[in-house]
């Protein structure tokens, strides 16, 4: 990323968590911030701390189910700053449980927002980006995409959706000088867990767990490696060191990989239990 000017950022979900710390990130650089979100609280908060870093910055209501809402983002940060140069389709929902518990319903939620959400994202900003000759996507994925954890069929394939579509426009975007960086985070203390959707009670208390046993990375520490990730212009984004590893496991030896996965799953079996 160039460093000579400021850039026009604009972050889904920025109102808190991962979002929130890299509207700071890049705000601490003197970059234009755009931050959008259904928090209007959070986003005033959020706001409230950009504008004490010296930069412009503006905040917007915007639900990334509604292509008009994400459509308004775009325009808004055209309008005010003359185009766009970083996107960060960041917004996200946390979704769970056996595959034969979870309903149509919640498959149609956890896509509508974690897939078709980063879709609208890229559909409204890369005309923009194309008709100025630059520009970077970063789309927020996840390791859940890549290792496909037992339990999280319907998370996973939001995420795994978003790794796919990510790499297809690497190819496709890199003629109109636009980048693309797709970020595979592990788990990390955030506020992911409000979201929780899941017909089994224990999801939610795993993952609980997991985010409160998280200490190697906070959300700055990710938020400053996506800076450097769009800076160097880095396609695959891996933060966590045991998912790389777990990763390349996978990539030696698919077999054993599933085998692993079978213990997981015997154990997503019979620990479930229906929520109330």
């Amino acid at each position: 990323m160039d460093r000579s000017g400021s850039k026009r950022v604009l972050i889904t979900g920025g109102a808190s968590g991962l979002g929130k710390a890299i509207a700071l990130k890049f705000s601490s650089h003197g970059h234009h911030v755009a931050i959008v979100d259904l928090n209007d609280e959070r986003g005033q908060e959020t706001l409230d701390q950009l504008k004490q870093s010296g930069v412009d910055a503006f905040y917007q209501r915007c639900d990334v189910r509604k292509s008009e809402d994400v459509q308004s983002a775009v325009a808004a940060t055209q309008k005010r700053w003359g185009g766009i140069d970083v996107m960060i389709n960041n917004a996200g929902v946390a979704a769970g449980g056996p595959f034969d518990w979870v309903s149509s319903e919640d498959w149609d939620w956890v896509m509508d927002i974690n897939f078709f959400g980063v879709l609208r994202g890229c559909q409204a900003s890369v005309p923009v980006m194309k008709e100025q000759g630059s520009g970077h996507l970063v789309n927020i994925a996840s390791m859940a995409g890549l290792l496909n954890p037992p339990g999280m069929s319907n998370y996973n394939v939001s995420k795994a959706a978003v790794i796919s579509l990510s790499e297809t426009l690497v190819a496709e975007l890199q003629p109109w000088g636009i980048g693309v960086t797709c970020v595979c985070p592990s788990f990390f203390k955030t506020n992911l867990g409000e979201s929780m959707r899941s017909p089994d009670k224990t999801t939610s208390v795993k993952l609980e767990k997991l985010v409160a046993g998280s200490s190697d990375l906070s959300a700055d520490d990710i938020a400053g490696m996506i800076y450097d990730a769009v800076d160097s212009n880095q396609f695959l984004l891996m933060p966590h060191e045991k998912a790389r590893l777990a990763w390349d496991y996978k990539r030696d030896s698919l077999d054993n990989h599933l085998k692993a996965q079978l213990k997981l799953a015997q154990q997503v079996k019979e620990q479930a239990q229906p929520a109330e």
